[in-house]
């Protein structure tokens, strides 16, 4: 199966910056909601079909489900729609095209995936077996889609991220899992001046811990365990009966994951009379590159065939929605959206004459895989 129809660089640009132009920071839900109303009326005018729209804990996500193919024929498109960028970026970081380059808030990170996503899949000689689920909370870590996306995932015949491609174009062939944690520590208020010493200080408590905590990564093995965000105290004359901070965890394997978090589910107090609570987990399995190895492979031999060019592959530390797909086996490749960089940075852009071959390679890729009935 070869797919002919071109792919106009002058439509992909109109649906990018419309989609770049509606700000949908992840945690403005009504923000959210418009920009899935915009998501659902630029797709349907692409692919012919209206989604279907799916609401959970006032999340708007959509999905396209395509033809009548059983699930294990099916090619799941897995893409996000929400960003990083608070209300009012469009005014110091407008939509623009510069000498080629282009930004907004979101182009690379993931709206021009998106786009690309729909213009692979209306070009193909036939759609049948193709599913496109985007998703509105994927920034802050899939709150309310994740069954959703594992659900659509588990069982089908490949999973293709539309995320932002690594530098120089490379595709994502493996992601490390993460876990995130809150540390709340708890202990007893006095008077700095006049009574320190009936105090149990919750600042010093989280120094213990911290250091605790820091002890946790394992180099060799590629493991980073990272305070994050701390808070403690009321005022500058009260021993802190309160303290709290966040824990960043990134590891290659679920292995690592596990024991890690056995570790700080087992710290315990320094300090007599102080209390420790743990609260999150493991939040996105790794990405292995056991998923992605013969998808990788394929998506090679489709560049070559279709003479365009050939991407390389490496693994990173951020994870993504992928992590959710190769958790529950399904083979998942990643990464294959625009090329650019500045991702969540001042600098996010994406290179406008990459656009198309990157699309081509999509669609490529999808029609190869369509074509062999399960």
């Amino acid at each position: 199966m070869t797919p002919t129809v071109d792919v106009v660089l002058d439509e992909l640009l109109a649906d990018l910056r419309a989609l770049v132009e509606c700000e949908s920071p992840s945690s403005d839900l009504a923000a959210v909601a418009a920009s899935a109303d915009l998501v659902a009326r630029l797709g349907t005018a692409r692919l012919g079909v209206e989604p279907e729209r799916i609401t959970v804990d006032r999340c708007s996500h959509l999905r396209w489900r395509l033809g009548s193919r059983e699930q294990s024929g099916r090619v799941v498109i897995v893409a996000h729609h929400d960003t990083v960028w608070p209300h009012g970026t469009l005014e110091t970081h407008p939509y623009s095209i510069v000498d080629g380059v282009l930004r907004g808030p979101g182009c690379f990170d993931m709206l021009a995936g998106l786009v690309m996503a729909w213009h692979a899949v209306a070009g193909l000689p036939s759609s049948d077996g193709v599913t496109i689920l985007v998703t509105g909370d994927e920034e802050i870590g899939s709150p309310t889609s994740r069954a959703l996306i594992e659900d659509e995932a588990r069982g089908a015949r490949a999973a293709l991220v539309l995320e932002a491609s690594a530098e120089g174009g490379a595709l994502k062939t493996g992601r490390k899992g993460t876990s995130m944690y809150e540390v709340r520590i708890t202990g007893r208020a006095a008077h700095a001046g006049l009574e320190p010493h009936k105090g149990v200080n919750a600042s010093v408590e989280l120094s213990h811990q911290v250091l605790a905590v820091l002890g946790l990564g394992d180099a060799e093995q590629g493991t980073t365990v990272t305070p994050t965000l701390a808070q403690s105290g009321t005022t500058l004359n009260t021993v802190p009966a309160e303290a709290s901070f966040g824990i960043d965890v990134r590891a290659w394997s679920l292995a690592e994951l596990e024991r890690v978090d056995a570790a700080v589910r087992a710290l315990t107090p320094r300090l007599d009379g102080a209390t420790i609570e743990i609260l999150g987990g493991i939040n996105r399995p790794p990405l292995e590159e056991s998923a992605s190895s013969a998808l990788y492979r394929r998506a090679v031999a489709v560049a070559e065939r279709l003479g365009l060019p050939v991407p390389g592959a490496t693994s990173v530390g951020g994870a993504s929605d992928g992590n959710f797909t190769a958790g529950v086996g399904t083979p998942t490749l990643d990464g294959l959206g625009a090329v650019g960089g500045g991702a969540h940075a001042d600098d996010e852009h994406l290179l406008v004459d990459r656009l198309v071959d990157r699309t081509l390679l999509v669609r490529g890729l999808l029609a190869d895989l369509l074509e062999e009935r399960p």
